[in-house]
């Protein structure tokens, strides 16, 4: 299997993103690293939601 076709920044804010191993990402089947994506992304939503529904909330 070949590595995926991303720039190596991409990669690196991928694997933090997905805390995974660079190595591992690079290697990763590339429907798989989408379905973790598409996960990633749905959790920063729920987060924005969550964070649209406590205005008063103060970090």
């Amino acid at each position: 299997m070949r590595p995926l076709p991303i720039s190596p920044e991409t990669a690196v804010k991928l694997a933090e993103a997905l805390n995974v191993p660079l190595e591992r990402l690079m290697h990763m089947p590339q429907h798989i690293l989408m379905q973790k994506m598409m996960e990633l992304a749905k959790q920063e939503q729920e987060a924005d939601k969550a964070d649209k529904q406590e205005p008063g909330k103060a970090e």
